[in-house]
């Protein structure tokens, strides 16, 4: 008899090569794998929602494991914690309804992409903010002008890496929205599905718009000619986090969905 659990798992990313398993470099995937094995030899493989790329951070990674016996989700959780490195834990673990698969069933996810201003950088931001080299701040009221035509269902071909391998360039952003005063700046992005550094390209080219290189104006001809090339840099990985995923509400996981349910038809890396 199997016994599935659903797991929330936050990680700093700086030290994996990405959420997914690799034959040699360490990764979120391959860990959980390693501490699950240790109380469970036989379990397979834990199946995340998403995959994230070597130095992004997650807050709330939705991890499936199914085990041989049933546990009491505290004690799971503790299970999980004794063998992870301090920079990956589980923080919630849930008996998990059969059939329920976390990349199958999301609807929606949330990525914040978080910015440090000015001429130096904190160090103890370091690794945890991208910081953005200027004596003048950024146009964040321009900035929010060139997010609002990114919102709605678009081809984002410009804003896709070359290697992406989903099946379709177009998906739905629900809402942009810049946050934080001072020198700290948040990008708040919402949407149904993301395509291979969607989200890290979004912010560049917003962070490019801010310092002048772009007019807000320009974002319609750049989604219109579906050319990478038309696009901003990438931001850099350590500056994103995977904040939210919600779910099918049938399934009972987690906070409802505020955005239309329609679950994702391709594996993601934002």
């Amino acid at each position: 008899m199997a016994f599935p659990y659903f797991l929330r798992v936050a990680y700093v990313g700086t030290a994996f090569s990405g959420f997914q398993v690799q034959t040699v470099l360490r990764s979120v995937q391959g860990d959980l794998w390693k501490a699950l094995k240790t109380f469970d030899p036989a379990a397979p493989m834990p199946q995340g929602t998403g995959r994230t790329d070597a130095g992004v951070h997650a807050r709330a990674q939705g991890v499936l494991v199914v085990l041989s016996k049933e546990w009491d989700p505290y004690r799971l959780l503790a299970a999980f914690n004794a063998h992870l490195g301090p920079d990956a834990r589980v923080m919630e673990v849930l008996p998990a309804p059969p059939g329920f698969f976390p990349r199958a069933h999301a609807v929606g996810k949330r990525y914040v992409y978080r910015i440090q201003e000015g001429p130096a950088e904190d160090p103890f931001l370091h690794g945890r903010r991208w910081h953005v080299h200027g004596a003048v701040p950024l146009d964040r009221e321009a900035m929010a002008q060139a997010a609002s035509h990114l919102v709605g269902v678009h081809d984002f071909s410009s804003f896709r890496h070359q290697e992406c391998a989903a099946r379709s360039p177009i998906k739905e952003i629900h809402a942009i929205r810049l946050e934080g005063e001072g020198r700290s700046l948040d990008l708040v992005f919402e949407g149904n599905r993301f395509l291979m550094h969607m989200v890290r390209i979004m912010a560049g080219t917003l962070v490019e718009v801010g310092k002048g290189r772009y007019a807000p104006g320009d974002l319609p001809g750049i989604l219109e000619a579906r050319d990478r090339r038309r696009a901003g840099i990438t931001a850099p990985p350590h500056g994103l986090y995977l904040e939210q995923v919600w779910y099918q509400r049938r399934w009972g996981i987690g906070e409802p969905s505020p955005w239309p349910e329609e679950a994702p038809e391709d594996s993601e890396r934002p």
